[in-house]
């Protein structure tokens, strides 16, 4: 019983690392945008192609993982040029024009890939040793992987010039353009940040599930779910957001039958927002 529930809380730590890193995209872009961007899992879903064209030409599958970021968030830069920033004082238009963006891309890749599916071969097939169990390596490297990302993330946000005029059009969009620093440029590195995280979180999550054109749309209600737990421009507020989902979401299904198990975790989500509505540490 006890390692069959270390098997879980291991589970739902490497489910959270990828909604973590999904939420984060959103995060960034909803914070400094104000834009719902309804493109985002179909970015997270172009992530995976761009992996299986990479590891499919190369026969690299950690060439394909450092492609993913680079070819996802040039087509965020292209989304957020030639449609976000015309569209962004109408929120409403800019959530109806990225629902399209998405259906343009899932459209793309059935043409060029075709509608079926596709298996990714882990990279890191063996088992690792976790106190009393014995778990996969790549789910562990997942993990790792995240910490990572996060760290130098908050690097970049923390303590370069770049990093802090993004933090301050985050908490003060006129304040911050008041000062200088130019939102139209400011706008474009978060939609092409956002966009990257989601291109990656995606290629590291293919050898773990069967990859088509329309898998990102089961990941993106539980990302904005991490992003409204966690609360907008706050890190921890967002890993603390990834694990309540998605660590509750693995927790309940071991214990619960799987649609009781969707329903708590909905219900923790309400109740967490009906006493910090502002999010985790806000």
């Amino acid at each position: 019983m006890g390692e069959t529930l270390l098997t879980q809380v291991l589970n739902g730590l490497s489910l959270a690392s990828i909604l973590i890193l999904i939420a984060l995209g959103l995060a960034v872009i909803f914070g400094l945008l104000g834009v719902i961007n309804l493109a985002h899992a179909d970015l997270f879903m172009a992530g995976m192609y761009t992996l299986v064209l990479v590891q499919g030409t190369t026969g690299s599958f950690w060439l394909g993982v450092l492609a993913a970021p680079v070819v996802v968030g040039a087509i965020g830069f292209v989304v957020e040029r030639g449609v976000v920033q015309w569209l962004r004082a109408r929120p409403l238009d800019t959530l109806l024009a990225t629902l399209g963006v998405g259906i343009v891309l899932r459209e793309g890749v059935k043409l060029l890939f075709g509608a079926g599916y596709r298996q990714v071969s882990n990279p890191l097939p063996g088992n690792v040793a976790v106190g009393p169990v014995v778990y996969p390596i790549y789910r562990l490297l997942l993990i790792a992987i995240t910490v990572a990302i996060l760290a130098a993330l908050a690097g970049w946000l923390y303590r370069t010039a770049p990093g802090l005029r993004l933090r301050a059009m985050l908490q003060d969009r006129e304040t911050a353009a008041a000062y200088g620093i130019d939102p139209n440029r400011a706008s474009m590195a978060a939609f092409v940040v956002g966009a990257a995280l989601a291109g990656i979180a995606g290629a590291l999550m293919s050898p773990l599930v069967t990859v088509g054109p329309d898998v990102g749309v089961i990941y993106l209600a539980r990302a904005f779910m991490v992003v409204v737990v966690g609360g907008v421009g706050s890190l921890l507020g967002l890993v603390g957001g990834g694990v309540v989902i998605g660590g509750g979401d693995t927790l309940a299904g071991y214990f619960l039958d799987p649609t009781i198990a969707n329903a708590a975790v909905l219900v923790l989500a309400i109740v967490i927002l009906r006493f910090r509505p502002g999010g985790l540490f806000r």
